[in-house]
This record gives structure tokens, C-alpha cells and sequence, in this order.
């Protein structure tokens, strides 16, 4: 198995640094990574203007970093980049859930196993919930306390086995993207089906002074049992299929 890997959240995310080493045991990884941090990004990819291109190591694996989004990544990577097709397209694991089509819509994790799709190839896109206050210590430096780490590694190895399990080697390898919702606290390791909730969200952005940034102040949660952002309130992890071509019957 060839496998292609990005993510949204930049090379310096130490759960990308995880999967990097833990798909070591699942096969050939290629790593093609934004240099830096591209969430909400969705599928955008650069129209105007250079991206720039380097090798990277990554606590000794060879990488590429592009100036770019993941979307740019995973089509620099198939037509640029790679030698050889790869098999399948993994991105994540996100800094925080993609629960809901509002967000989904958004992400730029998703927005890379988008991309591989529209190239033919299945993809694989994995989210991790944190807490608010390991997200406000990301923004602000960049880390998680080493305990955060530890329990989110600790939710990766087991979920991790399960996906390839059911979504890799058993699943229909059409052109589809699983978008996998991990809780803070797992109860079980095992992956809940569950639809994409219709989930929105109102207004991004706070004004201050002359200049406006982003502050989301509302979200509307869709108060199905079966959609994805209710299977993680039961500490499950969500797997929601998400199939392009479905938007062109």
C-alpha cells in the first residue's frame, strides 16, 4: 500500500508527526505537508502567485513542504511530485472535529481527500476533538501539555487499526472520502456510522479597531441521534462517507 499524507494544520502538529510514524507499519508513506498552518481552507488551491516547493525532515522521515493548501498539496504530490500513483489519500489528524456540513465544507482536511477523490483515489480523513483549553494553548503557542499528547496518541492507537480494518481493506475502493471524528474520551474503539449532520454556523468574525478576525459566536447543531456530532457526544468515534460523484446524479 502507497500512501499519501497531509494534513491542514502545518508539519509541526505532533499528531501529524504520529500518523507519520505510526502508517510506517501500513505501508509506503509520501509526506506532502502545507508549510504552514491552513485550516479552513476547504478545497481552495492556489490560482495566483508561486508555490514554493522544499524537503523537509521530520524527526528523520524525508517530506515535502509546500507554500500552499492541502488541496495544493495533494495535487503537487500526483502530477508533480510522486513517482508512482499512490493507493490512497490520509489527511490528519486534525487539531479539532469536522463534525457537521458547515464545517466539513470548511475543512481543509477534508478539503485534501477531496482533491484525491476528483484524482480516482479513496480517501481518508481524520479529526481529533480537544478540549478549549488545548485549543487556546495551540493558538497562542503552538503545543499541547505532554498529558494532552499522551491521551491523544493513546485514541490513535486504537482507533487507528480499526479504520484500516473496515475502511481500507474491506470498504469499496471507490472514489470516496471517510471522515473519521475522534472524542476526547473514548469509551469504545470502534467506528458508529453516522450521517453528516446539518450543522452551521453563523458569524466568523469580530471587528477590532479598522481590522476584523476570526471569532465564531454561534453554531447550529443538528439535534439528530445519528449524525456525527451525536455519536461523539457518546465517546464513539463518527464515520461518515462522503461520496462526490453522489452531487452529480
Amino acid at each position: 500500500m502507497h500512501i499519501l499524507l497531509t494534513n491542514d494544520d502545518s508539519h509541526d502538529s505532533p499528531l501529524f508527526l504520529q500518523m507519520v510514524a505510526k502508517l510506517q507499519h501500513y505501508g509506503r508513506v509520501t509526506v506532502v505537508v502545507p508549510a504552514e498552518e491552513q485550516s479552513w481552507q476547504g478545497k481552495s488551491m492556489t490560482r495566483y502567485g508561486p508555490l514554493y516547493v522544499d524537503q523537509i525532515d521530520l524527526h528523520g522521515y524525508r517530506a515535502w513542504s509546500v507554500t500552499g493548501t492541502p488541496a495544493d498539496c495533494v495535487n503537487l504530490a500526483l502530477y508533480n511530485l510522486m513517482d508512482e500513483w499512490p493507493d490512497l489519500v490520509i489527511s490528519g489528524v486534525n487539531l479539532g472535529v469536522n463534525t457537521g456540513l458547515g464545517f466539513a465544507m470548511a475543512s481543509g482536511t477534508l478539503g485534501a481527500c477531496f482533491e484525491g477523490n476528483i484524482a480516482g483515489l479513496p480517501g481518508l480523513a481524520l479529526s481529533q476533538e480537544i478540549s478549549f483549553e488545548d485549543h487556546k494553548l495551540w493558538d497562542a503557542e503552538r503545543r499541547f501539555t505532554d498529558e494532552a499528547v499522551q491521551e491523544m496518541s493513546e485514541i490513535l492507537d486504537q482507533l487507528l487499526p480499526v479504520a484500516w480494518a473496515q475502511l481500507v481493506h474491506e470498504a469499496d475502493p471507490h472514489a470516496t472520502t471517510w471522515s473519521i471524528n475522534m472524542p476526547r474520551h473514548l469509551r469504545s474503539a470502534e467506528l458508529v456510522t453516522a450521517r453528516l449532520g446539518r450543522t452551521f454556523y453563523g458569524k466568523c468574525f469580530k471587528q477590532r479597531g479598522d481590522q476584523y478576525h476570526h471569532s465564531m459566536e454561534r453554531v447550529e447543531l443538528d439535534p439528530d441521534e445519528d449524525t456525527d456530532y451525536a455519536v461523539l457526544r457518546t465517546g464513539r468515534a463518527s464515520v461518515t462517507r462522503l461520496d462526490l460523484t453522489v452531487l452529480g446524479q
